[in-house]
């Protein structure tokens, strides 16, 4: 049974995992610095942990149609730790974007709810990119690349 009561330990995971995407955003925003890239993915996995449980991350992490992207997410990580911070965050990225590509078009809908910027979600542009993001990309549907050159 699914609890979606808000209680100490989910609060705490909710935080762990917004410090640990704002570690990794200061780790970027600072020439890839591996210290805070580490630490922001330490921080995310243990938020994501204490706010799901340890056993339904395990579940999530294990399922067969997402071993692509927890095994890129993870050597990513150790790309990270050794010092190859750019190559790390790059199969990262397509890991984390493989592993939740089931949650964009929750996302899609909770962003296009949003009072002020829900606008500009709810353009036909912006929500091609939401549902073909798993089909190679928004950019590639647009119609500049569908031209046939001469």
């Amino acid at each position: 049974m699914v609890s979606f009561e808000m209680n100490d330990r989910k609060k705490i995971g909710l935080g762990l995992s917004g410090f640990g995407i704002f570690f990794s955003f200061l780790g970027i925003i600072f020439f890839f610095d591996k210290g805070l890239l580490a630490m922001g993915n330490i921080l995310f996995i243990s938020g994501v942990s204490l706010t799901i449980g340890l056993k339904s991350t395990m579940q999530f992490f294990m399922k067969p149609q997402n071993f692509k992207g927890t095994i890129s997410f993870g050597v990513g990580f150790f790309f990270v730790v050794i010092g190859w911070p750019i190559i790390g965050m790059i199969l990262e990225t397509y890991g984390f974007v493989v592993l939740f590509s089931g949650f964009w078009p929750t996302l899609a809908v909770f962003l296009q709810r949003i009072p002020i910027l829900g606008w500009l979600f709810q353009h036909h542009i912006s929500d091609r990119c939401w549902t073909d993001i798993g089909a190679g990309g928004c950019l590639y549907n647009l119609p500049i690349y569908q031209r046939k050159w001469k």
